[in-house]
Formats: C-alpha cells, sequence, structure tokens
C-alpha cells in the first residue's frame, strides 16, 4: 500500500536559487529529449525508450557542465516523465480506436518545470531538516511521523512561491475489517454540498464565492502592471496566494468530510458523476469548480479501507426521477424540489429521495461485486459544525434542496 507526506519545506534563499536553477535545466533538458524522440521516430517510426533518453542524458551532461551539479536519479525522472508522458498519448490513442473518442495530446514542450523528484537515493531525512544532494540542508516542518518505508521524495515550488516537500512510503498490506457501522447513499449538489440517506445534510461552504470579490481586485491590480515587470510579478504572486487560500480551504473542508463519514458508516454509496461533462453547463461550472466533487470523492475512497468502510459508485442516471418506495419513473425539472410520487403519492425532498435511490443501487451493485477502496487516513473522528439533521421524517414535505 502507497502512501504521501506533505510537509512546508522553507529553503534559504541560495538553496532556493540552486533549486531553481536545476528545475530550470530540467525543463530543458525534458525538451531536449522531446526534440530527440521525435526525430528519432520520423526517421525511424519507432519511439525512444527509456533506456534510450537515458543514454542521451548521459552525452548531455557530458557537453553542458553545468548538469553535473544535479543528482543523476533526478535527470533520470525527466527522463521517466517524458517516457510516462508517451505512455499516456499511446493509451489515448487506442482508447479512441476502440472507440472512446476523447483528446489525445501529443506531449508538449514545457515552459516551466516547478519540481525535482529525487528516486531512492540523493536525500536523507532528519528530524529538523532533509538533505537534497548538492542543495544541503532544508528545513521544513515535521508535524507529523512517517511510517513505512521511503520511496521516493519531491521536493515543489507553487505559484506563490511557497515550497513542500512530499515522500512517498510504501506499507505493508491490511486486512479489511468492517466497522459495524450504519450505511448510507450520498448524492452531492450545489445548494447543499451532500444530502445523506439517513436525513443529514451538509452546507456548501461556497469557499470560491466567499473570496470572489478579493480575486477580482487582484486580477485588477495585476492587469493594471506593466507585463514583464517586477511590480507585475510580485501582484501575480499575491494573486496566486489568494488562489492558494481557496484551494487550501477546500481541501481542509473535503478532508474532513471525507474523514468524518468513513469513520461514522460501514458502507458509503455515491454517484459517480461526469463532471467534465457537467461543467460544459456554462451557467453551472462555476459553482461545480467551487464544491470540488472529484477531490471529494477522491478523498472518500482512499480513506476507506483503514476506517472499516467500504465505498462503492452507482450510476447517476435516473437517481432523482424514481421513487424509492414503488419505483415510478417520472420527470421532475431542476427547479422542483420536491418529489411527488405519481404512483404511490409519496412527497420527499428530491435530493434525500436520490440518496436512498443511490444506497440502494450501490448494495446491489456490492452484492455482485467484491472489493473496497484502499486508505491512508488515521486518527480520531473530526466533528463538523455544517452536519445537522433534517428532523422531518421522510415520509413528509421537506423544505431543504441541494
Amino acid at each position: 500500500m502507497k502512501s504521501a507526506y506533505k510537509f512546508r519545506a522553507y529553503p534559504s534563499k541560495e538553496q532556493k536559487s540552486n533549486l531553481n536553477h536545476q528545475m530550470f535545466l530540467c525543463k530543458e533538458l525534458y525538451n531536449f529529449l522531446l526534440v530527440k524522440s521525435k526525430e528519432y521516430f520520423k526517421d525511424t517510426g519507432k519511439t525512444f525508450t527509456q533506456y534510450d533518453m537515458n543514454k542521451w542524458i548521459t552525452k548531455f551532461k557530458k557537453e553542458y557542465p553545468q548538469y553535473q551539479d544535479i543528482h543523476s536519479q533526478v535527470l533520470q525522472n525527466v527522463s521517466q516523465r517524458l517516457h510516462g508522458a508517451y505512455k499516456n498519448f499511446f493509451r489515448r490513442v487506442k482508447r479512441n480506436h476502440n472507440g472512446k473518442h476523447q483528446h489525445v495530446g501529443f506531449p508538449r514542450f514545457r515552459k516551466f518545470t516547478s519540481s525535482l523528484t529525487y528516486p531512492d537515493s540523493g536525500f536523507r531525512l532528519n528530524k529538523k531538516n532533509i538533505y537534497l544532494s548538492t542543495i544541503g540542508n532544508v528545513n521544513f516542518v515535521n508535524h507529523r511521523e512517517i511510517e513505512g518505508e521511503i520511496n521516493t521524495l519531491t521536493i515543489k515550488r507553487t505559484k506563490s512561491q511557497e515550497w513542500f516537500v512530499t515522500i512517498s512510503v510504501e506499507k505493508g498490506d491490511k486486512s479489511f475489517a468492517p466497522n459495524g457501522k450504519p450505511q448510507i447513499g450520498l448524492d452531492l449538489g450545489l445548494k447543499e454540498y451532500a444530502t445523506l440517506s439517513d436525513n443529514v445534510k451538509i452546507a456548501n461552504m461556497r469557499f470560491g464565492k466567499e473570496y470572489e470579490k478579493r480575486l477580482i481586485k487582484s486580477h485588477q491590480k495585476v492587469s493594471r502592471r506593466i507585463k514583464g515587470s517586477r511590480n507585475r510579478r510580485k501582484t501575480v504572486i499575491l494573486l496566486s496566494k489568494v488562489y492558494d487560500k481557496i484551494t487550501n480551504k477546500r481541501e481542509d473542508f473535503t478532508h474532513k468530510l471525507s474523514h468524518n463519514l468513513v469513520n461514522s458508516y460501514s458502507f458509503i454509496a455515491y454517484e459517480n458523476l461526469q463532471i467534465q461533462n457537467m461543467v460544459k453547463n456554462h451557467k453551472l461550472a462555476k459553482s461545480i469548480n467551487d464544491v470540488s466533487w472529484a477531490r471529494f470523492t477522491q478523498f472518500l475512497c482512499y480513506k476507506a479501507e483503514s476506517a472499516g468502510c467500504r465505498v462503492v459508485d452507482v450510476p447517476p442516471q435516473y437517481t432523482s426521477q424514481t421513487c424509492h418506495e414503488c419505483g415510478k419513473v417520472q420527470e421532475i425539472s431542476l427547479e422542483n424540489r420536491i418529489f411527488n410520487c405519481e404512483k404511490c403519492g409519496l412527497q420527499i425532498d428530491r435530493d434525500l429521495n436520490a440518496s436512498k435511490n443511490i444506497l440502494r443501487l450501490g448494495l446491489e451493485k456490492d452484492r455482485t461485486t467484491e472489493g473496497h477502496s484502499g486508505s491512508h487516513a488515521s486518527g480520531d473522528i473530526v466533528r463538523l459544525p455544517h452536519m445537522e439533521a433534517d428532523v422531518a421524517e421522510s415520509g413528509t414535505k421537506h423544505g431543504a434542496s441541494t
């Protein structure tokens, strides 16, 4: 089982300069290997293997002595990234041949590189700092103990000029042990972030809207600065910090929410929403991107196993249009927040009705398929102030909506 630990890093001014220089050289190397790959394909009709790329790296280091200052495995990781880009390209081409049409996306030249990866060696972890080959001891905030065998280390610079260290580890597999707690279906929405089949509603925090005015002012400041000037670069960094603030608040919310759910329930069914298609609706795209459903379901899945919870995704078709009592399917407009069954007369909040259908579909799928999502979550249950039970019964008319 793989896991990752992320820490805030504080390199010195000299170390930042060296790291930025090495990232620039890695970007140049990536583009050089891409040129050679294209030339090789044009001449032979074959693609470069990663072994071929590594041979060119050896020649490149002899021709350009500045690359001697970069650890050899960091340079080999550049060829690994390009090789991975080619593999993804051919995988998408194969899918198109099989009838699934999608944008292929041939590997492109890089304008910048913002991270360095040390596979296996070239680094040493201490209590207060991390030693990086040719860089030195970089201070970091060691806020949690690392468990497992360390595989790789990546140091990254964000757009707001903050530095982070991510350490990937390998942990032993643990046997799945159910926690014996209740089962729920989960319906994601916009007005309410989620509605659970046990009448619990989770409020939508709308972090993007909270910082909307601040973002507009920051964009206006950037547009007033002269392109290429130092003041513009400083203002762009300030703008990036606002975006980082929104992202961090979203991540904090989704981490706490997913952690709370997997520790409170033994089975969670959710809709496998096609978000890329949904954001094509320009009236809803901004709100859909703000709620970060894909990130939330990703957290929900990887935290499930260690908490003794099984997570299953179900197709979203007709979950809001089907009566969970009698199974009658009928059309219901998005504006109509109450589901009135034409067959059995049931009146229920449409999102609560959908969550009950999602639970039923999830249980049916779980009976026919084995398996559950992995998790690396740990710690105590986080109590969320935004979760409150709806006191109305499921068979009565509800006023809340998603």
